[in-house]
Protein backbone atom coordinates (compact mmCIF):
# COMPACT_ATOMS: atom_id res chain seq x y z
CA UNK A 1 0.00 0.00 0.00
CA UNK A 2 1.38 3.30 -1.08
CA UNK A 3 0.62 6.77 0.60
CA UNK A 4 -1.52 7.58 -2.90
CA UNK A 5 -3.77 4.65 -1.49
CA UNK A 6 -4.36 5.54 2.48
CA UNK A 7 -6.55 3.02 3.97
CA UNK A 8 -10.02 3.31 4.91
CA UNK A 9 -11.18 3.04 8.75
CA UNK A 10 -14.56 2.12 10.21
CA UNK A 11 -13.56 4.70 13.39
CA UNK A 12 -15.53 8.06 13.33
CA UNK A 13 -13.70 11.07 14.51
CA UNK A 14 -15.87 13.27 16.71
CA UNK A 15 -14.89 16.96 16.63
CA UNK A 16 -12.25 16.55 13.98
CA UNK A 17 -11.23 20.15 13.82
CA UNK A 18 -10.00 19.93 17.56
CA UNK A 19 -6.98 21.65 17.31
CA UNK A 20 -4.11 19.39 18.82
CA UNK A 21 -0.83 21.47 17.75
CA UNK A 22 -2.83 24.69 17.44
CA UNK A 23 -0.09 26.90 16.12
CA UNK A 24 0.43 24.70 13.07
CA UNK A 25 -3.29 24.31 12.69
CA UNK A 26 -2.79 20.53 12.76
CA UNK A 27 -6.36 19.38 13.60
CA UNK A 28 -7.26 15.85 14.74
CA UNK A 29 -8.45 14.97 11.59
CA UNK A 30 -5.09 16.14 9.50
CA UNK A 31 -3.24 13.73 12.29
CA UNK A 32 -5.53 10.86 11.17
CA UNK A 33 -4.80 12.30 7.61
CA UNK A 34 -1.11 11.93 8.13
CA UNK A 35 -1.10 8.23 9.79
CA UNK A 36 -3.11 7.06 6.93
CA UNK A 37 -0.40 8.55 4.37
CA UNK A 38 2.11 6.66 6.67
CA UNK A 39 0.45 3.61 7.98
CA UNK A 40 2.08 1.13 5.03
CA UNK A 41 5.51 2.47 6.41
CA UNK A 42 4.63 2.61 10.16
CA UNK A 43 2.13 -0.37 10.86
CA UNK A 44 5.45 -3.32 11.28
CA UNK A 45 6.40 -0.65 14.32
CA UNK A 46 3.14 -0.56 16.18
CA UNK A 47 1.11 -2.82 15.64
CA UNK A 48 0.90 -6.28 17.79
CA UNK A 49 2.88 -4.46 20.40
CA UNK A 50 2.63 -3.15 24.11
CA UNK A 51 1.96 0.65 23.64
CA UNK A 52 2.50 3.06 26.55
CA UNK A 53 0.81 6.18 24.81
CA UNK A 54 1.26 10.00 25.57
CA UNK A 55 -2.72 11.62 25.34
CA UNK A 56 -3.10 15.16 25.39
CA UNK A 57 -7.05 15.87 25.26
CA UNK A 58 -6.67 19.57 24.60
CA UNK A 59 -3.59 19.46 22.52
CA UNK A 60 -0.09 20.06 22.99
CA UNK A 61 -1.33 23.49 25.31
CA UNK A 62 -3.32 21.12 27.01
CA UNK A 63 -2.55 21.14 30.86
CA UNK A 64 -3.63 17.69 31.11
CA UNK A 65 -1.10 15.08 29.69
CA UNK A 66 -1.99 11.48 30.51
CA UNK A 67 1.20 8.78 29.82
CA UNK A 68 -1.42 5.61 29.98
CA UNK A 69 -0.46 1.89 29.44
CA UNK A 70 -3.73 0.87 30.78
CA UNK A 71 -7.21 1.55 29.48
CA UNK A 72 -9.16 4.72 30.16
CA UNK A 73 -12.98 5.22 30.20
CA UNK A 74 -14.60 5.66 27.34
CA UNK A 75 -11.70 3.87 25.38
CA UNK A 76 -12.47 2.57 21.93
CA UNK A 77 -13.12 -0.97 21.23
CA UNK A 78 -10.40 -0.85 18.22
CA UNK A 79 -7.92 -0.41 21.18
CA UNK A 80 -7.01 -3.81 22.67
CA UNK A 81 -6.84 -4.81 26.19
CA UNK A 82 -4.00 -7.64 26.66
CA UNK A 83 -2.74 -9.43 29.65
CA UNK A 84 1.13 -9.31 30.35
CA UNK A 85 1.83 -13.10 30.70
CA UNK A 86 4.07 -11.88 33.73
CA UNK A 87 1.56 -10.00 35.31
CA UNK A 88 -1.63 -12.05 34.63
CA UNK A 89 -3.57 -10.06 37.30
CA UNK A 90 -2.31 -6.98 36.98
CA UNK A 91 -4.00 -4.31 34.78
CA UNK A 92 -3.92 -4.85 31.03
CA UNK A 93 -1.79 -3.59 28.67
CA UNK A 94 -2.76 -1.98 25.28
CA UNK A 95 -2.36 -3.16 21.49
CA UNK A 96 -3.82 -1.85 18.25
CA UNK A 97 -4.30 -4.86 15.78
CA UNK A 98 -4.80 -2.75 12.46
CA UNK A 99 -5.74 0.92 11.25
CA UNK A 100 -8.47 1.79 13.18
CA UNK A 101 -6.88 0.82 16.07
CA UNK A 102 -4.37 4.07 15.10
CA UNK A 103 -7.21 6.29 14.42
CA UNK A 104 -8.77 5.16 17.58
CA UNK A 105 -5.47 6.46 19.36
CA UNK A 106 -6.08 9.67 17.42
CA UNK A 107 -9.82 10.04 18.43
CA UNK A 108 -8.39 9.44 22.11
CA UNK A 109 -5.79 12.68 21.57
CA UNK A 110 -3.08 10.46 21.51
CA UNK A 111 -0.47 12.60 20.09
CA UNK A 112 2.84 9.96 20.72
CA UNK A 113 2.84 6.08 20.28
CA UNK A 114 6.09 4.40 22.23
CA UNK A 115 5.73 0.60 22.08
CA UNK A 116 8.05 -1.92 23.97
CA UNK A 117 10.66 -3.65 21.30
CA UNK A 118 8.25 -6.71 20.99
CA UNK A 119 5.34 -8.27 20.02
CA UNK A 120 3.06 -9.97 21.52
CA UNK A 121 3.63 -13.18 19.71
CA UNK A 122 6.56 -13.50 21.73
CA UNK A 123 6.77 -11.50 24.70
CA UNK A 124 10.26 -12.51 26.19
CA UNK A 125 12.22 -12.35 22.81
CA UNK A 126 13.19 -8.89 21.79
CA UNK A 127 13.19 -8.29 17.95
CA UNK A 128 14.69 -4.56 17.79
CA UNK A 129 17.30 -2.72 20.13
CA UNK A 130 16.90 1.12 20.36
CA UNK A 131 19.87 3.10 21.43
CA UNK A 132 18.66 6.63 22.17
CA UNK A 133 21.56 9.49 21.83
CA UNK A 134 20.16 12.18 23.94
CA UNK A 135 22.34 15.34 24.01
CA UNK A 136 23.22 17.94 26.27
CA UNK A 137 21.45 21.44 25.55
CA UNK A 138 25.41 22.97 23.93
CA UNK A 139 26.44 19.93 22.08
CA UNK A 140 26.08 20.37 18.20
CA UNK A 141 23.84 18.47 15.64
CA UNK A 142 26.70 17.29 13.82
CA UNK A 143 28.34 15.63 16.73
CA UNK A 144 24.88 13.57 17.14
CA UNK A 145 25.72 12.41 13.84
CA UNK A 146 28.73 11.35 14.40
CA UNK A 147 28.01 9.45 17.62
CA UNK A 148 25.47 7.52 15.27
CA UNK A 149 27.93 6.63 12.91
CA UNK A 150 30.45 5.54 15.65
CA UNK A 151 27.22 3.10 17.04
CA UNK A 152 26.73 2.39 13.35
CA UNK A 153 30.10 0.73 12.88
CA UNK A 154 29.90 -0.81 16.69
CA UNK A 155 26.92 -2.42 15.69
CA UNK A 156 28.15 -4.12 12.37
CA UNK A 157 31.12 -5.02 13.91
CA UNK A 158 29.14 -7.43 16.01
CA UNK A 159 27.16 -8.43 13.06
CA UNK A 160 24.33 -6.59 13.77
CA UNK A 161 22.68 -4.10 11.32
CA UNK A 162 21.34 -0.46 12.39
CA UNK A 163 18.86 1.78 11.12
CA UNK A 164 18.89 5.18 12.15
CA UNK A 165 15.47 7.86 12.90
CA UNK A 166 15.32 11.38 14.00
CA UNK A 167 13.46 11.43 17.75
CA UNK A 168 11.42 14.40 17.16
CA UNK A 169 12.76 15.33 20.09
CA UNK A 170 16.19 16.27 20.61
CA UNK A 171 18.65 13.37 19.37
CA UNK A 172 19.08 10.14 17.22
CA UNK A 173 17.61 6.59 17.52
CA UNK A 174 19.72 4.03 16.35
CA UNK A 175 17.56 0.81 15.98
CA UNK A 176 18.91 -3.12 15.25
CA UNK A 177 16.76 -5.45 14.16
CA UNK A 178 16.68 -8.98 15.95
CA UNK A 179 16.36 -12.54 15.09
CA UNK A 180 13.68 -12.61 18.30
CA UNK A 181 16.33 -15.17 20.34
CA UNK A 182 17.80 -13.58 22.97
CA UNK A 183 16.11 -12.88 26.04
CA UNK A 184 15.58 -9.23 27.96
CA UNK A 185 17.80 -9.80 30.21
CA UNK A 186 20.66 -10.74 27.47
CA UNK A 187 19.37 -7.78 25.52
CA UNK A 188 19.96 -5.09 27.30
CA UNK A 189 23.00 -6.15 29.16
CA UNK A 190 24.08 -5.82 25.62
CA UNK A 191 22.93 -2.38 25.02
CA UNK A 192 24.65 -1.30 28.27
CA UNK A 193 28.01 -2.28 27.19
CA UNK A 194 27.73 -1.10 24.14
CA UNK A 195 26.91 2.46 25.79
CA UNK A 196 29.69 1.56 28.53
CA UNK A 197 32.08 1.07 25.58
CA UNK A 198 31.60 4.27 23.92
CA UNK A 199 31.63 6.50 26.99
CA UNK A 200 35.32 4.65 28.57
CA UNK A 201 36.46 5.33 24.52
CA UNK A 202 35.40 8.83 24.91
CA UNK A 203 34.59 10.27 27.66
CA UNK A 204 34.34 13.72 26.90
CA UNK A 205 31.95 13.45 24.29
CA UNK A 206 29.75 10.29 25.70
CA UNK A 207 28.00 9.23 28.83
CA UNK A 208 26.51 5.81 29.58
CA UNK A 209 25.12 7.16 32.84
CA UNK A 210 21.86 10.26 32.78
CA UNK A 211 24.22 11.98 35.35
CA UNK A 212 22.63 16.07 35.08
CA UNK A 213 25.73 17.05 36.50
CA UNK A 214 27.92 16.11 34.05
CA UNK A 215 25.57 16.07 30.42
CA UNK A 216 26.71 19.35 29.88
CA UNK A 217 29.03 19.05 26.24
CA UNK A 218 27.99 14.75 26.40
CA UNK A 219 26.01 12.71 24.56
CA UNK A 220 23.85 10.57 26.59
CA UNK A 221 23.71 7.20 25.27
CA UNK A 222 20.54 6.11 26.40
CA UNK A 223 20.46 1.82 26.33
CA UNK A 224 17.50 1.62 29.32
CA UNK A 225 15.03 1.79 26.68
CA UNK A 226 15.65 -2.39 26.46
CA UNK A 227 14.35 -3.34 29.46
CA UNK A 228 11.26 -5.15 29.48
CA UNK A 229 8.34 -2.92 29.88
CA UNK A 230 10.45 0.45 28.54
CA UNK A 231 9.35 1.76 25.37
CA UNK A 232 10.60 3.86 23.12
CA UNK A 233 8.59 6.18 20.57
CA UNK A 234 7.83 4.73 17.15
CA UNK A 235 8.93 4.96 13.91
CA UNK A 236 6.76 7.54 12.20
CA UNK A 237 4.63 8.49 15.68
CA UNK A 238 4.28 12.40 16.21
CA UNK A 239 5.88 14.22 18.70
CA UNK A 240 3.74 16.23 21.25
CA UNK A 241 5.87 19.40 20.69
CA UNK A 242 5.49 22.86 19.09
CA UNK A 243 6.05 22.27 14.93
CA UNK A 244 4.10 18.72 15.24
CA UNK A 245 7.84 16.96 14.78
CA UNK A 246 8.07 12.99 13.77
CA UNK A 247 9.64 10.10 14.67
CA UNK A 248 11.15 9.91 10.91
CA UNK A 249 13.28 6.78 9.53
CA UNK A 250 16.50 7.98 7.59
CA UNK A 251 18.81 6.51 4.91
CA UNK A 252 22.12 6.63 6.33
CA UNK A 253 23.27 8.61 3.45
CA UNK A 254 20.62 11.24 4.00
CA UNK A 255 21.50 11.88 6.97
CA UNK A 256 24.37 14.81 6.75
CA UNK A 257 21.46 16.98 4.96
CA UNK A 258 19.28 16.49 7.95
CA UNK A 259 18.92 20.03 9.93
CA UNK A 260 18.35 19.19 13.17
CA UNK A 261 16.11 16.36 15.38
CA UNK A 262 12.71 18.19 14.83
CA UNK A 263 13.73 18.59 10.78
CA UNK A 264 10.14 16.33 10.02
CA UNK A 265 7.07 17.10 10.77
CA UNK A 266 3.22 16.18 9.75
CA UNK A 267 3.17 19.08 7.36
CA UNK A 268 6.42 17.30 5.25
CA UNK A 269 6.65 13.84 5.62
CA UNK A 270 3.85 12.41 3.64
CA UNK A 271 5.46 14.28 0.71
CA UNK A 272 8.57 12.79 1.01
CA UNK A 273 7.47 9.37 1.15
CA UNK A 274 5.95 10.00 -1.98
CA UNK A 275 8.63 11.16 -3.65
CA UNK A 276 11.26 9.62 -2.19
CA UNK A 277 12.42 5.91 -4.11
CA UNK A 278 11.97 3.62 -1.79
CA UNK A 279 11.33 3.04 2.23
CA UNK A 280 14.84 3.81 3.98
CA UNK A 281 13.81 1.01 6.40
CA UNK A 282 12.06 -1.59 3.71
CA UNK A 283 14.25 -4.49 4.68
CA UNK A 284 14.22 -3.47 8.79
CA UNK A 285 12.68 -6.78 9.59
CA UNK A 286 14.81 -9.16 6.71
CA UNK A 287 18.01 -7.70 8.22
CA UNK A 288 17.37 -9.16 11.37
CA UNK A 289 20.04 -11.96 13.15
CA UNK A 290 20.26 -13.04 16.79
CA UNK A 291 21.90 -11.52 19.11
CA UNK A 292 25.07 -13.96 19.43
Amino acid sequence: MSPRHPPASDVSLTHPDRLYWPDEGVTKQALADYYAAVWSFMAPYVVNRPLALLRLPDGIKSHQRFFQKHAWKGMNPHIEEIADPQDADGEKLLRIGDFNGLVALVQSAVLEIHPWGVTTDNWEKPDMITMDLDPGEDVAWSAVITAALELKARLEARGLDAFVKTSGGKGLHVVTPLAPMAGWTEVKDFAHSLAESMSADAPDKYLATATKAKRSGHIYIDYLRNGRGNTAVAAYSTRARSGAPVSMPLDWADLNEVSGPAAFTLANVPRRLETQPRDPWGNFFDAAVPLE
